[in-house]
């Protein structure tokens, strides 16, 4: 059953593996709505984790099975983001 997710309303949140190294697209290796979603954003403030708000882009990211990689039409966006999670990462003196 296909149930449309108005993400306006309810936390949702994705969860990405991206490795550099390999050259690969990101991830989706987690998804979450709800109380679960809640979780996710928790964990991932506890672990310094940086978390990005687009609404759009989850949207699409939601709708991705798990282990599946982002689609081509996300690249943009997502080097955007990874730009910024490395900028971040940079100005709080990590290592990327």
């Amino acid at each position: 059953m296909y149930q449309k997710i108005d993400l306006k309303h309810r936390k949702s949140a994705a969860v990405l593996r991206y490795d550099e190294a390999s050259g690969n697209a990101p991830i989706v290796v987690a998804r979450a709505t709800g109380v679960a979603a809640d979780r996710i954003l928790q964990e991932a403030r506890a672990s310094g984790v940086a978390i990005e708000q687009d609404t759009s882009l989850l949207g699409h990211l939601l709708d991705l099975d798990l282990g599946t990689a982002i689609p081509p039409q996300l690249y943009d966006v997502m080097a955007e983001l990874l730009l910024l999670i490395e900028e971040l990462d940079h100005a709080k003196g990590r290592n990327t």
